[in-house]
């Protein structure tokens, strides 16, 4: 799979995800085998006001490749002069966020509002392609709410503008991440552009994979939620498509060591302080299921240090 000239080992890309997608994790991602790493979403108006925030938003670690760095806003102007700003960070791919249904992102006009306004649409990627170098491609939605399913024109308009490729998550923004995920609205858009089909949305397996590809003809797959607390769903992915059989599911061992390269990761990168306590989130999606789990993400949440962890884990798993 080609996405303008970055080319993808596979077609199975880690979803961008906010509080999720940062450095320590794409790399173990990438480790899994990951075609394409996305990186947390990135305001377009923090950057033009250089918030320091953003610094650590931006970093990339020379192993990944390729990666997409994923800005969103909703002024043209700002979101191509930011995207020509940045274009000489080491990424492959810029994607523009239209999806997002976060609400203090959608009442800016930003994310998924955005598919409400077709001509700012077209606007925002024109722009974008003429200003880099590199290829734009777009996160959509199904539509903004079951009254407003227009993913095939939007991914239209994105083909016209210029776009290299479009993901679509088969819910609407009313739905946020709750009900089915519509496979047909993917199939549909697959067949309304020549450009590249990324679907999203409820694939958890290598066989569900497989079967969103047979049945809506998508180019890449997308895989969020199913990724937190879980990287090997990229071996998972790839070993089906080779073999049509998912290997084991990884050991409690395996876990545990994945978890403390993790944490290690997160302080080498973060700093002590920061990297212990979102490793908090990382534990309970690590262990989710696992005998005990409940009782550990209560401990969890008190330790403080690496050594800490390392304990709790050791005496808990």
């Amino acid at each position: 799979m080609r996405i303008g000239e970055a080319e993808l080992k596979n077609p199975y890309i880690l979803a961008p995800m906010a509080g999720v997608t940062d450095l320590p994790f794409r790399l173990l991602c990438m480790e899994q085998g990951a075609g394409l790493l996305c990186m947390e979403m990135i305001s377009a108006k923090a950057l033009q006001y250089k918030n320091k925030n953003t610094k650590i938003l931006l970093a990339i670690h020379p192993k990944e490749y390729p990666v997409s760095l994923q800005l969103f806003g909703s002024d043209p102007d700002i979101v191509s002069e930011m995207a020509k700003r940045i274009e000489e960070l080491p990424f492959q791919i810029l994607d523009i966020n239209m999806g997002c249904p976060v609400p203090k992102v959608v009442k800016n006009g930003e994310g998924s509002a955005l598919m409400m306004n077709p001509k700012l649409v077209y606007e925002i990627v024109y722009r974008t392609v003429r200003a880099v170098r590199k290829p734009v491609t777009v996160k959509i939605r199904k539509g903004f709410d079951d009254a407003h399913v227009n993913a095939v024109e939007i991914a239209r308009i994105v083909e016209e503008a210029g776009g290299a490729a479009v993901a679509v998550h088969g819910r609407t923004r009313e739905q946020y991440y709750s009900g089915k995920a519509d496979w047909e609205i993917i199939r549909r858009v697959k067949e309304a552009v020549s450009i590249p089909v990324i679907g999203n949305g409820d694939v958890d397996s290598g066989e569900t994979a497989s079967a969103m590809m047979r049945q809506t003809g998508c180019d890449g797959v997308m895989i969020g939620r199913a990724a937190q607390g879980n990287p090997w769903i990229f071996r998972e992915l790839t070993e089906y498509s080779r073999t049509g059989i998912s290997p084991s599911k990884p050991s409690k061992a395996e876990r545990k060591d994945a978890m403390l390269r993790h944490a290690r990761l997160q302080i080498e990168f973060k700093g002590d302080y920061l990297g212990i306590r979102e490793m908090r989130k990382h534990v309970a999606w690590y262990t989710k299921g696992m005998e005990g789990s409940a009782r550990l993400r209560e401990a969890i949440n008190r330790v403080e240090t690496y050594d800490e962890l390392e304990k709790l884990l050791n005496e808990r798993l």
